[in-house]
């Protein structure tokens, strides 16, 4: 039970990564274009190099992503396979989602 207590808390860690919508805009620049350094995110978001670093490093401690240096510039990759699969289940559902497949909640009766 404890082993089983221990992965959960792992898996409740590795979603609080998640949990942030730049962190998931990122992991989309990075599963569609591949590889990108800082400055790159930074201007595909629209938000300051420190800010991205800041999302960057959140997801390098889970082991979501990865980085290599490229001279004096780093760049970020995604490490963690299981992301693609989510990524893929999240839009899939954010799909579903628009066509009215949550449209039922948050209404009482019929």
């Amino acid at each position: 039970m404890l082993e089983r207590e221990e992965e959960l808390l792992e898996w409740a860690e590795f979603f609080k990564a998640l949990s942030h919508p730049v962190r998931l805009k990122i992991i989309g620049i990075l599963l569609q274009q591949g590889t990108q350094c800082v400055k790159n995110l930074g201007e595909l978001l629209n938000l300051s190099q420190p800010s991205v670093s800041q999302h960057l490093s959140i997801l390098r401690a889970r082991g979501i992503v990865g980085w290599q240096r490229q001279g004096s510039i780093i760049c970020y990759y995604i490490k963690d396979e299981r992301v693609k699969k989510l990524y893929e289940l999240l839009i899939k559902e954010a799909e579903n989602g628009r066509k009215g497949h949550y449209a039922h909640r948050g209404k009482l009766g019929p």
